[in-house]
């Protein structure tokens, strides 16, 4: 369970997972041995998948963003796995969803211009029948974040910590 100290540690690394542990410690009202091991009951229990550094799309060429909308008419466990294989073999996809509602799957490309897309969606019709594929591309970002709403998580009263 995820107390309230855990959320605000939490908060903290998504906004920079950098801000050394003592620091966040100092922020939370922790000393930083109960900070640490906070930290690392959370990347335990699977709360904290992963540490990494977001890059400015234009600044590695991957400036143009495509939302790719895919219905199928096979709807097998097998093909979706081997939709999903075939997937994982493009780093242009960023995200990819399966999807309820008339969109089966939903896939975020990023992609240098539009020619780079069209080799791309080329590539991916030769290696899987799809029935419908339909492209949107953005044209501004608004709004992007990978912080996740913590307003939602369910809290405990904070622990009692060991050396705080």
């Amino acid at each position: 369970m995820i107390d309230r100290i855990d959320r605000r540690i939490l908060s903290i690394l998504q906004e920079d997972c950098t801000v050394p542990v003592a620091e966040i410690g100092r922020r939370v009202g922790l000393s930083t041995t109960p900070c640490w091991r906070r930290i690392q009951k959370m990347e335990e229990d699977g709360v904290i998948t992963g540490r990494v550094a977001i890059l400015d799309p234009r600044k590695v060429n991957a400036k143009v963003t495509a939302f790719v909308s895919i219905t199928t008419n096979t709807h097998s466990e097998d093909w979706l796995r081997k939709f999903a294989d075939v997937i994982q073999e493009f780093p242009e996809v960023v995200e990819f969803y399966r999807m309820a509602g008339q969109v089966d799957y939903l896939l975020r490309v990023a992609v240098p211009d539009i020619e780079a897309y069209d080799v791309f969606y080329k590539k991916l019709i030769s290696k899987i029948a799809i029935t419908d594929v339909s492209t949107t591309f953005a044209m501004e970002q608004i709004k992007n974040t990978t912080a996740l709403p913590l307003n939602y998580v369910a809290t405990e009263k904070p622990k009692p910590d060991k050396d705080a």
